[in-house]
């Protein structure tokens, strides 16, 4: 018997709208080391990378290079609070619960700490879907996408020829790509279609109605169940 199929998610923007609770912790960072954040702050476009990434961006304009102190008050923040202020896209949880019935293990993937991965998705009813939650760790050998699939990949014993990774922004696509897996880019999170086509990504979907009927159509098993249309394809189907 083939091993089963897989399908490995990231979080924000993927499965979850997280802006508000990350704007709010991000304020929170900034103030707590003495700066008044911008009123106009876009933080949609910072939503994906390494948290580090992301504190040396928002410090960047002030001068300032305490980024270890930044992540530390974001956390302590994001923690007590603003894990809180996130929503699932609308349909996702139908989505997972086709992969399930599809037969897919599913494994969450996110840059985000896996104790608060794991609290948002306990807070959502959202965990109980999942065959594994990961995500950074303390130490920060986790922290950059293709670090964690691998892991993910070796933890669980998966084939990258029978997984897929979902995300939103080119670090989930280059991620795969750098693991040996495709990657299905979605149109609903933070990144842009212009983003997800420069990273490579293999197929596109634009709504999560569509999503649980992409991925078992990329899924090597799904072709057992006959064709499944995705939404929007690449060159690089095979």
């Amino acid at each position: 018997m083939a091993p089963p199929c897989s399908v490995l998610l990231d979080l924000d923007g993927t499965l979850i709208d997280s802006q508000p609770g990350i704007l709010a912790s991000c304020q929170v960072a900034l103030r707590t080391l003495g700066h008044e954040p911008n009123e106009i702050l876009d933080i949609k476009r910072l939503i994906g990378p390494p948290l580090e990434d992301v504190m040396q961006f928002l410090l960047q304009p002030h001068g300032d290079d305490r980024i270890a102190d930044a992540v530390l008050a974001f956390r302590q923040h994001y923690g007590e609070s603003g894990l809180l202020g996130s929503e699932p896209y609308p349909g996702i949880g139908n989505s997972l619960r086709e992969m399930r019935q599809g037969g897919l293990r599913i494994y969450l993937a996110t840059s985000k700490r896996a104790v608060f991965a794991r609290r948002i998705l306990e807070h959502l009813e959202l965990a109980a879907y999942f065959d594994g939650i990961h995500g950074s760790v303390p130490g920060g050998e986790l922290d950059h996408k293709p670090e964690l699939l691998a892991h993910i990949l070796s933890e669980h014993d998966i084939s990258p020829a029978r997984g897929l990774m979902v995300g939103d922004r080119r670090y989930d696509i280059s991620g795969a790509h750098a693991v040996g897996m495709r990657g299905l880019g979605v149109l609903w999170g933070y990144g842009t279609r212009d983003e997800l086509e420069s990273a490579g990504a293999d197929h596109l979907v634009e709504s999560t109605v569509d999503l649980a009927g992409t991925v078992l159509a990329m899924i090597p098993s799904a072709s057992a169940r006959g064709p499944i249309r995705p939404t929007s394809s690449r060159a690089r189907m095979s």
